[in-house]
C-alpha cells in the first residue's frame, strides 16, 4: 500500500479550481490518462506543481511505472504559458510521463515554431509531445476514456471525486490514529490483568476518536466504492474519479489505487480491534462493578436501617386539624422524597446485580444473592412503612376534611334555627322549612360520612406493619392517643348533632303551625271572595222568577240550596278566623290578627243575607202569584174576589220587581233593567189572561153587580193597604232579628281576637 504524503485538505482550495485531475481513463498502454485543463486565465505554476505533485501520489508504483499520457488543453490559452506547462513536466514527472498531447486551438499557434520547439527538445524532455486537434485526440486515446470535453464518453464529476477523496483521507487517518491508540491500550491491558486485579476498573485511558463513528463512515465509504464498481465505473473515491471501461482487457481501477482493498483492510483491523477493546473494556467495568455494588448496597441498607427508619418512628401523629394533617402530608412527601432517592439507587443496584448473575460468573453469584436478598427484604420493608404512613394521612386528611365540613354544617343549621321566622307568606314558610329539612339531612349524611372515614383511619392505624424486633419500637401511647383523639371528635359530633336535631323538631312545629295560620288566613280571605262571588251571582243572574208554579217552585228550591252554600261558606270562614285566634296564641303571635277580614266576612254576608232574603220573597211572592193565577184560570167559574187576589198578588210581584235590596251601606238591583223587564213581562201575560176571564164574566152580569162591583172593589183596595202595612211590618221584625243575631256573633269573635 503507498504511503500518502500530501493531504487533500492542506490544498483544498487548489484542487478545488481543477487545475489538473486523473480522470479514470486511460491510454492503450493502461496507463493514467492526465488532464491539465488551462484556461485564458493566468495559471499559477507553483498551484499547479503542488496539484500535480497531490495527484501523482495517489497511484501506486506499479501503476505509475505504466506511465502516464499528459493531456494538455491549451484551447482557450496561450502558446507560452502551454510550453511551460509542458517544461514544468519534466521536472514534476519526468520519469512517469510517456506522452503529452496538447490540444491546440482552432486558430493555431505558429505551426513551425512550435513543431521545431518540442522536435529540438523531446531528448532533453524525455518524453514525446505531440500537438493534435481535439476531434484528432482519438488516434491516440479511445473515445471511452476521454471526457466530454475531448468529445468523449467517459463520465468525471470534479466536485464528487474532491468530496469521496476528502472521505476517504479522513478515514484513513483516523482509522490509522484509532488502530494505534486500541493497540496500546489492549497491550497495556493484558500486562497490568495479571499483575493487579484490584486495580480500578474505569476506561480512563479513551481513543481520539469514537469507534462506533469511524467503522460507520468506513462502511459507507465502502459501500459507495463497491457500488461504483459494480455500476461499472472503475477507481473508487481513492483513486481520482471513475473510468468506463473500454473492454475486457481492463482491469479494475481500485486494483491500480488500491482504495477498495485498503479500506476493507483498515475495517477489519479496526473491528478486530475495537472488540478487544471492548472486552478489556467489559473486564475492568465487571471487576469494578463488584466493589461499587457492595459499598452502594451497604449505603443504602445502612440509611434506609438507620436516618430512614428513624424518620418514619417519630412522625406518627394525625393531626388534629386539616391544616395540621396536610402540614403532615408536606413532611411525608419530603421524607418519601429521601427515601426516593435511595430507592432509585436500589432499582439501579437490583439492575446491575441481575445483570452480572445472568452472566454467569460463578464466584460471585453467591455473593451477588446474598447482597440482593438483604437489600430487596430492607428496600420492602421500608416501602411498606412509608406506604402504610401515606395511607394513614390520606384517611386524617378524609377524616379532618369531613369533620370541618360537618362542623361548618351544623354551625349553618345552628344559625339557621337561631334566626327569627319572619316570613312573608306560607309558600315562604314552606321554603324555609324544606332548606331546614335539607340541611338536617345533610348533617345527617355528613355524620354518617364522618362514622366511614374514622372507621377507615382507625383501621389503617391498627393496620401498620410493624418493626422489627432489633430496631426501637415506635411508642405506643402516640397511637393511643390518636385513637382516643378520634373517638372524642365523633362523640363531639354526635351531641351536636343531636342537640340540632331538638331544636329542628321545635322549629319544625313552629313553622308548621305557621303555615297552618297562614293557610287558615288564606282560606279565610278565599271564603270571602267565594261569598261575594256569590253575592254577585245572585243579583246579577238570579232574576227570573219562573213562568209558571212549577218552575217557580223549582228556582225556589234551588235558592235555597244556593243559600246553605252560601252558609256553608259563611260558616267555614268563621271557624278560619277562629283558628288563626287559637294559633296567634299558640305562637304567642301578638302582631297578628285577622285583620279587617272578619269585618269584611261580615258585610258581605250581610248583604248576602238580605238579598238572599228579598230573593225568596220574591220567588214566594211569585209562586203564590202562578198558583192562584193557575187555580183561576182553570175554574169554569170563578168568583169576583179570587180575580181580585190574583190581580193584587200580581201588581204587588211587579212593584217588588222595581224596588232595590237595600243594604247598610247602599242598595243594589237584582240584574239590569232588561233583566227585570223581562222577569216583568212574564207575570204581565199572566195578568192579561186574568184580565181576559175577569172580562169575559163581567159580560155576563155586568148590568146587575156594577153597584156589587163597586163595593168589592173598594173593599180590596182597603185590603190590599192593610195587606202592605201587615208585609211591612213583619219585614222590619225579621231584619231587626238577623241584625240582633249577626252583631251578637261579631262581638263572641271581636271578643277572641282581644283575647288573642
Amino acid at each position: 500500500m503507498s504511503s500518502v504524503t500530501m493531504e487533500a485538505t492542506n490544498i483544498l482550495p487548489v484542487l478545488k479550481k481543477k487545475l489538473a485531475f486523473l480522470s479514470g481513463g486511460k491510454d492503450r498502454r493502461s496507463g493514467l490518462i492526465l488532464t491539465i485543463p488551462l484556461n485564458s486565465d493566468q495559471t499559477s505554476m507553483e498551484e499547479l506543481s503542488a496539484t500535480l505533485d497531490y495527484l501523482l501520489s495517489i497511484p501506486s508504483e506499479k501503476c505509475k511505472a505504466r506511465g502516464f499520457t499528459v493531456i494538455v488543453d491549451g484551447r482557450r490559452s496561450q502558446w507560452n504559458i502551454v510550453k511551460t506547462v509542458v517544461l514544468m513536466l519534466q521536472n514534476v514527472i519526468p520519469a512517469e510521463v510517456s506522452l503529452v498531447c496538447v490540444v491546440k486551438p482552432d486558430e493555431f499557434w505558429d505551426k513551425k515554431v512550435t513543431h521545431f520547439c518540442f522536435w529540438k527538445e523531446k531528448d532533453r524532455l524525455g518524453f514525446e509531445v505531440i500537438l493534435v486537434s481535439a476531434n484528432k485526440l482519438t488516434r491516440y486515446i479511445e473515445p471511452c476514456q476521454l471526457t466530454d470535453d475531448f468529445g468523449g464518453s467517459l463520465d468525471y464529476d470534479h466536485s464528487d471525486w474532491l468530496n469521496k477523496r476528502l472521505v476517504f483521507e479522513k478515514f484513513t487517518k483516523e482509522s490509522t490514529s484509532l488502530l494505534d491508540e486500541l493497540s496500546i491500550i489492549n497491550d497495556g491491558d493484558k500486562s497490568s490483568g495479571s499483575v493487579d486485579k484490584d486495580k480500578s476498573a474505569d476506561c480512563t485511558l479513551l481513543p481520539s476518536f469514537d469507534p462506533e463513528t469511524v467503522l460507520q463512515t468506513g462502511h459507507e465509504l465502502l459501500s459507495e466504492l463497491q457500488q461504483r464498481r459494480f455500476n461499472g465505473s472503475e477507481g473508487g473515491g481513492g483513486g481520482g474519479g471513475g473510468g468506463g471501461q473500454g473492454g475486457p482487457a481492463w482491469r479494475p481501477m481500485e486494483e491500480e489505487l488500491l482504495a477498495q482493498p485498503q479500506v476493507m483492510k483498515l475495517l477489519d483491523s479496526l473491528r478486530e480491534q475495537y472488540t478487544k477493546y471492548q472486552e478489556v473494556c467489559r473486564q475492568r467495568n465487571k471487576r469494578t462493578q463488584l466493589d461499587e455494588i457492595h459499598t452502594k448496597v451497604m449505603q443504602v441498607v445502612n440509611w434506609l436501617q438507620g436516618p430512614g427508619s428513624e424518620l418514619l418512628k417519630t412522625h406518627q401523629a394525625i393531626g388534629d386539624s386539616m391544616r395540621a394533617a396536610q402540614a403532615l402530608q408536606q413532611k411525608h412527601e419530603e421524607i418519601e422524597s429521601q427515601h426516593s432517592e435511595w430507592f432509585a439507587v436500589y432499582v439501579e443496584l437490583n439492575q446491575q446485580i441481575a445483570a452480572l448473575l445472568s452472566a454467569g460468573e460463578e464466584e460471585e453469584v453467591a455473593e451477588l444473592k446474598t447482597l440482593q436478598q438483604q437489600l430487596s427484604d430492607v428496600c420492602y420493608r421500608q416501602a411498606a412503612h412509608l406506604e402504610s404512613r401515606q395511607n394513614v394521612l390520606q384517611a386524617a386528611q378524609g377524616f379532618h376534611s369531613t369533620t370541618q365540613e360537618l362542623s361548618q354544617q351544623l354551625d349553618g343549621l345552628l344559625g339557621m334555627l337561631c334566626a327569627d321566622v319572619a316570613p312573608a307568606d306560607g309558600a315562604s314558610i314552606q321554603q324555609n322549612l324544606k332548606l331546614l329539612e335539607e340541611k338536617l339531612q345533610t348533617v345527617e349524611g355528613g355524620l354518617t360520612s364522618l362514622r366511614q372515614k374514622g372507621a377507615q383511619l382507625l383501621e389503617q392505624m391498627c393496620g401498620q406493619p410493624s418493626w422489627p424486633l432489633e430496631e426501637t419500637e415506635s411508642p405506643a401511647g402516640e397511637q393511643q392517643d390518636n385513637i382516643q383523639q378520634i373517638q372524642g371528635v365523633m362523640e363531639e359530633m354526635q351531641l351536636r348533632k343531636q342537640r340540632c336535631e331538638d331544636m329542628v323538631d321545635v322549629r319544625r312545629l313552629k313553622m308548621l303551625q305557621m303555615v297552618q295560620l297562614f293557610k287558615c288566613e288564606e282560606d279565610a280571605l278565599q271564603a270571602v271572595e267565594w261569598l261575594s262571588e256569590l253575592l254577585d251571582a245572585l243579583l246579577k243572574t238570579h232574576v227570573r222568577l219562573g213562568d209558571d208554579a212549577q218552575e217557580t217552585r223549582t228556582m225556589l228550591d234551588k235558592h235555597r240550596k244556593f243559600v246553605d252554600v252560601a252558609q256553608s261558606t259563611y260558616d267555614y270562614g268563621r271557624q278560619l278566623l277562629q283558628a288563626t285566634v287559637v294559633l296567634c296564641q299558640s305562637l304567642r303571635c301578638t302582631t297578628r290578627s285577622s285583620g279587617d277580614t272578619l269585618p269584611r266576612l261580615n258585610r258581605v254576608w250581610k248583604q248576602f243575607s238580605v238579598s238572599a232574603e228579598e230573593r225568596q220573597q220574591r220567588l214566594e211572592l211569585a209562586l203564590n202569584f202562578h198558583t192562584t193565577a193557575e187555580r183561576v184560570l182553570q175554574q169554569e167559574y170563578v168568583d169576583t174576589e179570587s180575580l181580585d187576589d190574583v190581580d193584587s198578588l200580581g201588581k204587588t210581584l211587579l212593584d217588588r220587581l222595581t224596588m232595590p235590596v237595600i243594604f247598610p251601606d247602599g242598595e243594589q238591583y237584582f240584574g239590569s233593567p232588561s233583566d227585570t223587564a223581562a222577569a216583568a213581562e212574564g207575570v204581565r201575560e199572566r195578568l192579561l189572561l186574568v184580565e181576559e176571564r175577569r172580562l169575559q164574566q163581567q159580560e155576563a152580569r155586568l148590568q146587575n153587580e156594577d153597584e156589587e162591583e163597586g163595593v168589592l172593589n173598594g173593599q180590596d183596595a182597603r185590603l190590599d193597604v192593610i195587606g202592605e202595612e201587615l208585609s211591612e211590618k213583619e219585614e222590619q221584625d225579621d231584619d231587626e232579628e238577623e241584625e240582633e243575631g249577626a252583631g251578637q256573633q261579631d262581638e263572641d269573635l271581636d271578643r277572641s281576637t282581644q283575647d288573642c
